[in-house]
C-alpha cells in the first residue's frame, strides 16, 4: 500500500474538546477514521457531524430506503469503507443478506429479479442516474413521488447526493476500514 498522504489524526486526540465530545457521543464513546481525517480541519468536522447526524438519525424517510441509496452510493463510487459500515444498518432496518450480496453488483449487472420491491429496484436506478448522470428520468421521479410523497422523495434524493459527497470524501483521502 502507498503512504497515506494525510495522516489520521490520532486516537487520543482531545481538541477542540467540544467537537471531539460531540463526535464521541454521536459515535457511542469511539471516533472512527473517517472521523480522525475530519478532525484536520475542526469547521468542516463541526459542519459534518451535525449535517450527517441528521440524516442519518432524524429522517422520515424509511431507514431501509436510506441505507440502500448509500450502499448504492459506496458500490458505484468503489467506496467500500462506506459500504462496510452501512451494510449492517441495511440489514437491521430489514434487508436481507440476498440483498446485500446483490447490492455489490449494482451498476455493474441486472438485479436479480424479486429479489427488490418496485420502490426498492426505483431507489436504486435513482441512485445509478444521480450518481452516474446527474440528470434524473422524469417519470422515474414521478414514480417515486408517487410512492413516497414530496417529503420522502426530496429525504432519498438528499441521501443519496450527502452519501456521493462522503464516498468522494473517503476515496479521495483513502480512508480505510478499521482494523
Amino acid at each position: 500500500m502507498t503512504e497515506r498522504l494525510v495522516p489520521y489524526q490520532p486516537l487520543d486526540l482531545q481538541e477542540p474538546a467540544d467537537l471531539v465530545a460531540a463526535i464521541r457521543q454521536r459515535r457511542g464513546g469511539q471516533f472512527i477514521n473517517l472521523d480522525r481525517m475530519l478532525l484536520h480541519s475542526a469547521p468542516f468536522a463541526t459542519g459534518w457531524n451535525a449535517f450527517l447526524g441528521e440524516v442519518r438519525n432524524n429522517l422520515g424517510l424509511d431507514p431501509k430506503l436510506r441505507e440502500l441509496g448509500m450502499c448504492g452510493v459506496a458500490i458505484l463510487n468503489r467506496a467500500e469503507y462506506e459500504f462496510i459500515h452501512h451494510a449492517p444498518v441495511f440489514l437491521s432496518a430489514g434487508g436481507t443478506e440476498e440483498q446485500v450480496k446483490a447490492m455489490r453488483q449494482i451498476g455493474s449487472s441486472p438485479m436479480s429479479a424479486g429479489l427488490f420491491s418496485q420502490l426498492e429496484e426505483d431507489a436504486i436506478e435513482l441512485t445509478i442516474q444521480m450518481t452516474r448522470s446527474i440528470e434524473v428520468d422524469s417519470a422515474l421521479m414521478k414514480r417515486l413521488q408517487s410512492a413516497l410523497g414530496n417529503s420522502h422523495l426530496v429525504e432519498l434524493v438528499g441521501v443519496i447526493a450527502t452519501y456521493n459527497m462522503v464516498s468522494r470524501f473517503l476515496v479521495a483521502l483513502q480512508v480505510t476500514p478499521e482494523h
